[in-house]
């Protein structure tokens, strides 16, 4: 394993992080904030504090030779991803990566088809937050053209895990869209996800795109019903489309309104992918509190 260099490392880069440490390699890991750099230097981790919201504030990053995981999210706000172009800004011309690894969103293809969708289905989201993600790729695959660095793009899927479950929501009894209307979502557990970014760093190649799921899609409202049955709560209250137009958030309005069905068969084929957590229930059994936040092996 060569060297990574991850931008934000935080949920899934501290994961990706660890298999690169327990694999004999090493990572440098940039992050917002003063506390979590010293947190993850006491672990043994060479790390980096900057924003990427002012490209002024943001250092010149030494790249040269080691691979780049860029999992930073786009700021709110528009269709353009200022975070990714400005750290593309900072990177000098002798200390380029030997190559990116993006990761991206499904939210880059249009959502309300039910399609199945593959690496070639139209990347014409409908979204902002989706546009904004196609802006990110666009600029990561123009450097890479550019500067002769290979790209690789993962297009990810809802991500849950240890920490990543819905409790506020089912807590607090928020409604849920009809099960007979919700339409199929797609859904990776945090450890498989970060098993398959080193799978990519080493061995995806120049153009690569792969999405990114577990490869069992459901609807949200079953997601939402099968955390709540593993952590013991009552389900959610479920309402019709008319309604949820009225009482939910755009955000949460949007999330369940969007129906695609993601194709994994790359990912597994290519990147030779053994998920641990393609079941559900395996997933969420990993997933409750109190349950050790493990890292998955190799």
């Amino acid at each position: 394993m060569q060297q990574l260099f991850i931008a934000g490392c935080g949920y899934i880069g501290e994961r990706i992080a660890r298999l690169c440490q327990e694999s004999g390699g090493s990572a440098v890991c940039m992050v917002r904030s003063v506390e979590n750099a010293s947190r993850l230097q006491s672990t043994g981790f060479t790390t980096i504090s900057a924003t990427l919201d002012n490209g002024a504030e943001t250092p010149p990053l030494n790249l040269a030779g080691s691979i780049l995981l860029y999992l930073i999210p786009p700021p709110g706000g528009g269709i353009s991803d200022s975070r990714a172009r400005n750290f593309i800004r900072q990177i000098p011309e002798a200390e380029k990566p030997a190559k990116i690894v993006y990761m991206s969103a499904t939210s880059v293809y249009a959502g309300a088809s039910g399609d199945l969708i593959t690496e070639e289905s139209p990347a014409n989201s409908d979204s902002a937050m989706g546009k904004r993600r196609l802006d990110a790729e666009s600029a990561f695959a123009q450097y890479g053209a550019a500067r002769n660095v290979p790209v690789v793009i993962l297009r990810v899927s809802g991500i849950y895990g240890p920490g990543r479950l819905p409790l506020m929501q089912i807590s607090q009894g928020q409604p849920l869209l009809r099960e007979e209307e919700s339409g199929p979502s797609n859904r990776i557990h945090a450890d498989d996800l970060a098993a398959i970014c080193i799978k990519a760093a080493e061995l995806g190649r120049e153009g690569d795109i792969f999405n990114i799921s577990d490869g069992h899609p459901s609807s949200m409202t079953s997601y939402f019903n099968a955390c709540a049955d593993a952590l013991g709560f009552p389900r959610q209250p479920q309402v019709s489309l008319s309604e949820a137009r009225l009482i939910m958030s755009p955000l949460m309005l949007s999330y369940v309104s969007q129906t695609r069905v993601i194709d994994n068969r790359r990912m597994l084929d290519r990147l030779k992918v053994k998920l641990r957590y393609d079941a559900l229930p395996d997933g969420l059994a990993a997933s409750l509190p109190g349950t050790k936040d493990h890292l998955p092996k190799g």
